[in-house]
């Protein structure tokens, strides 16, 4: 639902047929993302929610450290977003999910940051790839933070630090771009 509401608002917005399939799929990836769903959860106060409806034997520990873990919280959105639908259709709930998810769809629409495909499109004109290696990770399992080098040719051009790996590995793609420009 989450997926075919954003969609629904980009496709005649992107003009699809000059952007092509695959721009329109990366915008939208971008805007209903992990992250981007955290941010929404956060936004509609679904933490604070989560917290207060715990059993009272529950609260802290345990439902503190959920309400922290992004895929957790992402969950919780698409699960409220699917319970929208049944109880109200898709059209209001389409307007509901574009109206909620704005900030995130405006955001992948002026600065798209899938900078992994960018520089493995940079390096595919070179004909060498990027893999991603990673190198460190800290913290408990609901609030982690991995290091990961981009590795072009058993070479580390470039590392970066994320709550994700993948975080982490578009932040090392980001600075192996900057590094080749």
């Amino acid at each position: 639902m989450l997926n075919l509401a954003v969609t629904s608002h980009l496709y005649p917005r992107l003009q699809a047929e000059a952007f092509g399939p695959g721009q329109l799929t990366k915008i939208r990836a971008q805007a209903v993302s992990g992250r981007s769903c955290r941010e929404v959860a956060e936004r509609l106060g679904l933490p604070e929610k989560l917290r207060n409806r715990a059993p009272a034997d529950q609260q802290g520990g345990v439902v503190e450290q959920l309400v922290q873990v992004e895929r957790v919280l992402a969950s919780v959105v698409e699960a409220v977003i699917g319970a929208c639908y049944l109880h109200h259709g898709f059209e209001l709930t389409a307007a509901a999910v574009v109206t909620d998810f704005q900030p995130e769809i405006e955001n992948a629409l002026n600065s798209p940051a899938d900078y992994k495909s960018a520089l493995q499109e940079r390096l595919a004109r070179r004909r060498t790839t990027v893999s991603y290696e990673v190198t460190a990770q800290e913290g408990p399992p609901h609030n982690r933070v991995f290091d990961v080098a981009a590795v072009v040719d058993g070479v580390v051009v470039a590392q970066g630090s994320g709550r994700s790996k993948k975080d982490a590995e578009q932040a090392a793609a980001a600075a192996a771009l900057e590094g080749l420009a």
